[in-house]
């Protein structure tokens, strides 16, 4: 007599168990808000006065350079670190004085800390054990799990016989199985190569959707941002510089130190001369001293004030020099000083002839190779009011 599970079975207990995986935890999602936050270490400030709104089902990622609060924010919502002041909800509970075991979170570590002496089953049991969950209801918890991250034929594995991306599921399996209502990613695909890391991250935001987790990642990779968020937070010395949608992060830096760090942008520091109402916003006339006139557009500006504006490499047109109109805004002139083919896109370096200021362009190597410059050469830049962001500070 036969007792093994037929195909049909196995496939119909896959979607059963992923069914009522996604309804558990998508009934359960539930926002995260952070008001006037900050944690200092004796007279170090490492998050100053934050105000987040994080909304339940959505993927935010924490965007930074290392040292900028990032990893701290996510350990205080945690519950890792204490807040120094301000108030942490999750959901409409304030939580700043309970313990980590009683968010209702989970976190999901850079180097996913699986226990190297337990199996895949083991590794994923364990948080349930520590809860005194039931064994029976355990067994079925893990096994659904198991089955969503695709690991059924792994459980008996330790974590050295895993490959770097079934550990990465092994972990994730490990904090869905508590059915948290928010899960903390700390850095997760810093340690996977380059393929394994896209592919990776795609099943991340496969499995948020899926499921409608909120799902809250630290990490300092831009790509890995735009790729993976609903909303994107970018954090500088501890404080928030810019909240928004990946696309406007990209198309409108609020800042520049938000322009220097995505988008691959060209900053240029000047005094405005004069503000023009527009239909969104308005458009700034900055003077860059020997350099030009250029055309942005922003939101607010006032005459006298000395801001900067940032272009895109992108964005940019190249052409020989000289220019068919001198006096023409939004355009410098510039002297090829490399030139390096990066696959599809090949990427020059150049700097302005009055200044020496460093610029970058970036264009496609097959429209470069129709009509390439030489190392040595000067061109002309030039660029769209629309493509040129005012940045006020």
């Amino acid at each position: 007599m036969n007792l093994s599970p037929s195909v049909s079975e196995v496939r119909d207990f896959q979607v059963s168990a992923e069914g009522r995986l996604q309804q558990e935890l998508a009934s359960q999602a539930v926002g995260v808000t952070l008001r006037s936050v900050t944690k200092k270490y004796g007279s170090f400030t490492a998050v100053e006065d934050i105000d987040l709104d994080i909304p339940a089902g959505s993927y935010t990622c924490l965007l930074g350079p290392s040292g900028c609060g990032k990893t701290t924010t996510l350990r205080m919502i945690a519950g890792h670190e204490d807040i120094t002041s301000g108030d942490l909800l999750i959901g409409n509970q304030r939580v700043n004085d309970l313990p980590p075991t009683q968010r209702n979170t989970a976190m999901m570590f850079q180097s996913y800390a699986l226990f190297p002496h337990k199996t895949v089953w083991e590794n994923v049991e364990f948080g349930l054990k520590m809860r005194n969950v039931p064994k029976s209801e355990r067994v079925q918890r893990v096994n659904e799990v198991i089955e969503v991250v695709g690991l059924s034929k792994f459980v008996d594995r330790k974590p050295a016989k895993l490959s770097g991306g079934q550990q990465q599921r092994a972990a994730l399996a490990r904090a869905l199985v508590t059915r948290p209502q928010v899960l903390l990613l700390d850095e997760p695909l810093s340690a996977l190569d380059e393929n394994l890391r896209v592919k990776t991250r795609s099943e991340l935001r496969r499995l948020q959707k899926q499921f409608g987790m909120t799902f809250i990642q630290v990490t300092h990779g831009q790509d890995e941002a735009f790729a993976l968020s609903d909303q994107i937070v970018v954090m500088d010395h501890g404080r928030i510089d810019q909240i928004g949608k990946p696309d406007e992060i990209f198309a409108t830096p609020a800042s520049r130190f938000v322009a220097r760090f995505v988008g691959d942008n060209n900053i240029f520091v000047g005094k405005v001369t004069q503000v023009s109402p527009a239909l969104k916003g308005c458009i700034v006339t900055l003077e860059v001293d020997r350099v030009g006139q250029f055309l942005c557009r922003g939101q607010s500006a006032e005459v006298g004030m000395t801001a900067a504006c940032c272009v895109r490499s992108d964005c940019m047109t190249l052409k020989p020099y000289p220019p068919a109109d001198v006096t023409a805004p939004n355009q410098l002139t510039a002297r090829v000083t490399a030139i390096e083919f990066t696959g599809y896109v090949t990427r020059v370096s150049l700097m302005t002839e009055a200044t020496t200021e460093e610029i970058t362009y970036k264009v496609r190597s097959y429209d470069w190779s129709a009509n390439p410059a030489q190392e040595g050469q000067l061109v002309t830049l030039s660029w769209t009011t629309e493509n040129c962001i005012f940045l006020p500070h």
